[in-house]
Parts: structure tokens; sequence; C-alpha cells
């Protein structure tokens, strides 16, 4: 079973489209947003079951306060940039999100845990989820 369909007590899962890796996802209406991920990525009719904000900028100089803070305690997962070319911001920094569906995973007192690569499929952080679950608040 996907983590994302699973349901966990007092856990939530929130994304924030960002269109500054390779101009992915243009769209602006929550409508827009939502056929992206049903038909395009991840695609193959994946509805959402979690809670989609308004596209923002996660690096450079618009970068919105949420994606400092979460930089600022979790170490990037790549060293390197794929393609620099294909990213729509500066400047660039070593701390910056990498690509689309980079993953942060917060506890309960809303202190970031970990940043996981934008490959790393949600079934594979399923233990970590399940260790922060289990502690005290």
């Amino acid at each position: 079973m996907n983590v994302l369909q699973e349901s966990f007590t007092n856990f939530e899962v929130l994304a924030f489209p960002c269109n500054q890796f390779g101009k992915q996802e243009p769209a602006g209406t929550p409508e827009e947003l939502l056929n992206g991920v049903t038909y395009v990525r991840p695609g193959n009719g994946f509805i959402p079951n979690f809670t989609m904000f308004k596209k923002i900028e996660v690096n450079g100089e618009n970068e919105h306060p949420l994606y400092t803070y979460l930089k600022a305690y979790c170490p990037p997962t790549r060293q390197s940039f794929s393609d620099a070319n294909k990213l729509y911001y500066k400047p660039q920094k070593n701390s910056d999100v990498r690509w689309n569906w980079e993953k942060f995973l917060i506890t309960k007192s809303g202190k970031p845990f970990m940043r996981y690569d934008p490959g790393t499929k949600p079934d594979e952080i399923r233990n970590d989820i399940m260790f922060l679950l289990q502690q005290k608040s």
C-alpha cells in the first residue's frame, strides 16, 4: 500500500507546487494543478489525497520562508545539480531543493526531521513516518 494512500493518525501530507524545475508546473489554478498531477506528473490517474497549496517558489530570490526554514535544518539530498540550465531561479545555492517531488518529514513539534531525494518513493519513508508517529509530542 502506498504511504500516501494509507491512513495515519496525526499525519498529513502537504504539497507545494513549484515551477522552478524545467518549468514543469506552469498551471496556476487549483484545477490546473490537480490535472497536472493526475494526468502528467506522476500521472496515470493519480488522485492526491493530500492538501495541495498554491504554487510557490522554493529556491532563489523569492524563496518562500517555509523552505528557507526547512533547508536550514536538512542537508541537500545531492551534492550537484542534474542540469542547472533547467533551473529557473537565481541565485543557486548548495542547500536548494534539487527538483520537483523532493520531500521533507517534519516532527509533531514542527521541526524538520529528514529530507528525501525527489526520486524517493513514499513507501520508502514509511519507517521514518512510523518512528515519528510513535514519538511523544
